[in-house]
């Protein structure tokens, strides 16, 4: 199985040990509401499960993919509280199939001002 089909299973199951066997030890994230990268696969993990309960609910959905040989970008959108959420997750993965870089952009501005404030609720729990 691929690192994208393995991440497409997680983004199903929400298995948490998956997404750790799934991240590189070295995984770097960049979120849309965090200037600097975050980096290692404590930092990444944590990021990327609470993205998960925040947006992986019902009416998350990938809508598009764009392949290279170890990345992708996959687009995805999302309505939560009426606010209508589109974004890409650009994810780049090693030649052992672990994720090593997940970057996240987001729009519209309603958007991202929704995530902030829901992220920042979500990681404190974590």
């Amino acid at each position: 199985m691929s690192a994208l089909d393995k991440w497409y299973a997680y983004a199903e199951t929400h298995d948490a040990q998956a997404l750790w066997d799934l991240l590189a030890p070295d995984a770097v994230f960049e979120s849309p509401v965090v200037h600097t990268p975050q980096r290692g696969r404590e930092i990444a993990y944590k990021y990327l499960v609470g993205a998960m309960h925040v947006l992986g609910g019902d009416g998350f959905r990938y809508v598009g993919e764009w392949r290279k040989a170890n990345g992708a970008v996959l687009e995805f959108e999302r309505e939560i509280d009426g606010i209508r959420i589109n974004g890409v997750d650009m994810i780049s993965w090693n030649d052992e199939g672990q994720i090593t870089h997940f970057k996240v952009m987001v729009r519209p501005l309603k958007a991202i001002n929704l995530l902030h404030q829901l992220m920042g609720a979500e990681l404190q729990k974590l």
